[in-house]
C-alpha cells in the first residue's frame, strides 16, 4: 500500500521530477506531472502570427488522462485540500 500525503508535498515531488495521483481518483491509470518552461512548434497561423515559428510557454501541470492522452490540469478545491496523494 502506498503512504499518502498531502497536496503540498505533492507540488515539491512533481518539481523534483515525480508523478502522483490521488487515491480518490475515479479514472484508471490517471496521473500529472510538471512541465517545465520551454517552447514548442506553432501549429497555426494565429500562434505563428504572434510568435513566429516558436510558441515560448511557462510551466504548468499536465495531466494523463484515463484515456491516455495529455491535457493542462489545474487543481479544484478538493484536490489542495485532499491528504490522499500518492507517488505514481
Amino acid at each position: 500500500m502506498k503512504t499518502p500525503f498531502s497536496f503540498g508535498t505533492a507540488i515539491a515531488l512533481l518539481k523534483e521530477g515525480r508523478k502522483v495521483s490521488r487515491e480518490g481518483w475515479n479514472g484508471k491509470g490517471m496521473w500529472i506531472y510538471y512541465v517545465p518552461e520551454n517552447s514548442y512548434a506553432a501549429q497555426t497561423p494565429a500562434a505563428r502570427g504572434r510568435f513566429g515559428e516558436m510558441v515560448p510557454y511557462r510551466a504548468y501541470i499536465a495531466m494523463v488522462t484515463a484515456q491516455a492522452d495529455v491535457v493542462p490540469w489545474v487543481a479544484s478545491q478538493t484536490d489542495i485540500l485532499a491528504d490522499d496523494w500518492v507517488l505514481a
